[in-house]
């Protein structure tokens, strides 16, 4: 009993902690550096670059329960940025 309760403790505190929302992504201007962008909404859950002639690109996505954020980097600077409320099933 005490170890569910521990758990149900551990599932409420990390998902009201999500850095992943839209309050956030709000405060993420183009030009600032992935570490920066990191600071306010923690590690991407999946991230790919790709280098050409000099040119670094990265897309990095964070993903939760109640929100998409897509955000492009060109030479390590945010470019491109999304947010999409997961639809309901």
């Amino acid at each position: 009993m005490r170890i569910g309760a521990l758990a149900l403790v551990f599932a409420l505190a990390t998902t009201a902690c999500s850095k992943v929302n839209e309050e956030n992504f709000t405060k993420v201007r183009d030009g600032m550096s992935e570490q920066e962008v990191h600071a306010l909404l923690g590690s991407p859950t999946e991230s790919s670059s790709v280098g050409v002639l000099g040119i670094s690109g990265t897309s990095s996505r964070w993903v939760t329960k109640d929100a998409v954020v897509t955000i492009q980097f060109v030479n390590g600077k945010a470019r491109v940025k999304s947010f999409e409320k997961p639809s309901i099933k």
